[in-house]
């Protein structure tokens, strides 16, 4: 649509989690880092963040950084009961048919694990909005998986990801025992104003521009109104390049992205923290 007027590759601000974009700062670099030392430990790690901060993108680039050595599960849709939640992560292990019973599952999933072991490979669940799990007994289930372990090791790891209330979740005694076995834990801030002028800058690079399309007091708008989260920053670049192809501009000025955001709230303030 605009990418030929600015000369891009491609779309920049796209929705879609292509690990080619993410922008490691400080914060999601550390992120990934512990993420990846996690998953090699074979441990279970908490991964938290404002709605659109990058969580599943870092996830994305996680399974990228893994590659072959491991069998991923992805589950995007936790709202599941302990059976449903057992039979989702059978079938995205590769068990060829899961079964019905709890019970059955968890001897499926506990028999896959080996033959993954013995194949010199290794297994992780990844379980997005887990903030949306819907009882205290999906999460035990999730607990038991990390039961499953050799004399020398674990047979699978697992990332938990979610809104900052599955943190404030977790704190209540009843899912002590699964906290207990929590063996990293990150929480990701929003992008500040000079990170979001490089974060720009790096997305509009991946899509092939040769030059920054943005003036200084746009991309400084742009952070102060989507205050630092990726997903929204990513929404109104998207708009401010359109309104700018509209006026024949080569570069978005600062009235183009006051154009853009005029009469509109997107968001409260993100909370700000980094939790260890």
């Amino acid at each position: 649509m605009y990418e030929a007027h600015y000369g891009l590759k491609e779309r920049p601000f796209r929705k879609t989690p292509d690990p080619r974009y993410l922008f490691l700062n400080e914060v999601y670099e550390e992120a990934l880092e512990q993420l990846l030392y996690a998953v090699e430990e074979m441990d279970l790690a908490l991964l938290t963040g404002e709605v659109g901060s990058g969580k599943t993108l870092l996830t994305r680039a996680l399974a990228d950084r893994l590659g072959d050595k491991y069998e991923i599960a992805m589950i995007l849709n936790p709202r599941l009961s302990p059976r449903q939640f057992l039979h989702t992560l059978a079938g995205e292990l590769g068990v060829a048919s899961p079964r019905f019973h709890a019970n059955d599952l968890l001897g499926q999933i506990h028999d896959r694990l080996l033959e993954l072991d013995e194949a010199g490979r290794a297994a992780l669940a990844i379980v997005d909005e887990a903030h949306l799990i819907p009882g205290k007994a999906t999460f035990e289930e999730i607990r038991l998986l990390t039961n499953f372990q050799l004399d020398d090791r674990n047979l699978i790891a697992v990332v938990l990801v979610g809104q900052p209330e599955l943190r404030e979740r977790l704190r209540h005694r009843a899912y002590r025992a699964l906290t207990q076995r929590i063996g990293a834990q990150f929480h990701l801030t929003p992008l500040t104003a000079e990170d979001t002028i490089a974060y720009l800058r790096h997305r509009l690079s991946v899509a092939g521009a040769s030059r920054f399309l943005f003036d200084e007091p746009a991309a400084l708008l742009l952070h102060e109104v989507s205050g630092g989260l990726p997903r929204v920053l990513n929404q109104l670049a998207t708009e401010s390049l359109l309104e700018g192809m509209v006026r024949g501009l080569t570069e978005v000025d600062v009235g183009v992205v006051e154009a853009v955001t005029r009469g509109r709230d997107f968001l409260d303030k993100p909370l700000v923290r980094k939790a260890g």
